[in-house]
């Protein structure tokens, strides 16, 4: 076992181990994450979130609601897609996070409906040294979601903090 595929790290004798997260330096600014799997909303996703969240919008739980104001299926909350996103997105990016520091400019641009695939892409808008804690970096990155139609979804920024050097970390913490 000479080659070590991308992603993955040497941690023994004939075994790698699959990283999650990256070090402030493992970011290059302008480099687009294409995040895979994609990930078919459930009505499970969709009754779970109302009922975590207490949402009583009929738009989301009344089918009846929905036929008589023209709208053939259950709109998936906004949440749950969001959710569903940032999710899709935390292997190839913020893993290894010490705090989620802002979600700016959300904008949801086309309903999601359950039976929805949906897939994301990120941009990595800036990456520097955080001024208050010199071993973490700010990262901030602008994602895009799109559906089985290649409609975009959703859009969001998002600022976090990771660890300046993500060797240590892992180490310390088997990741």
């Amino acid at each position: 076992m000479s080659s070590i595929p991308r992603g993955y790290r040497r941690i023994g004798d004939n075994r790698v181990r699959e990283l999650v997260g990256r070090g402030l330096e493992e970011f290059t600014v302008g480099e687009i994450i294409e995040h895979r799997p994609a990930r078919t909303v459930s009505d499970m996703d969709r009754s779970m979130v109302l009922a975590l969240t207490g949402n009583p919008a009929p738009v989301h739980s009344d089918a009846e609601y929905c036929e008589r104001t023209g709208r053939e299926h259950l709109l998936v909350c906004g949440i749950t897609t969001l959710g569903i996103v940032v999710g899709a997105t935390v292997r190839s990016t913020s893993g290894l996070t010490t705090a989620n520091l802002a979600l700016d400019d959300v904008r949801f641009t086309n309903p999601v409906n359950v039976g929805d695939t949906l897939r994301a892409e990120t941009e990595v808008l800036a990456a520097r040294p955080s001024e208050s804690r010199p071993d973490h970096g700010v990262v901030t990155c602008r994602t895009v979601a799109y559906n089985q139609r290649d409609e975009q979804v959703l859009a969001f920024t998002r600022t976090f903090l990771v660890p300046a050097d993500a060797a240590p970390v892992r180490d310390a913490t088997s990741y």
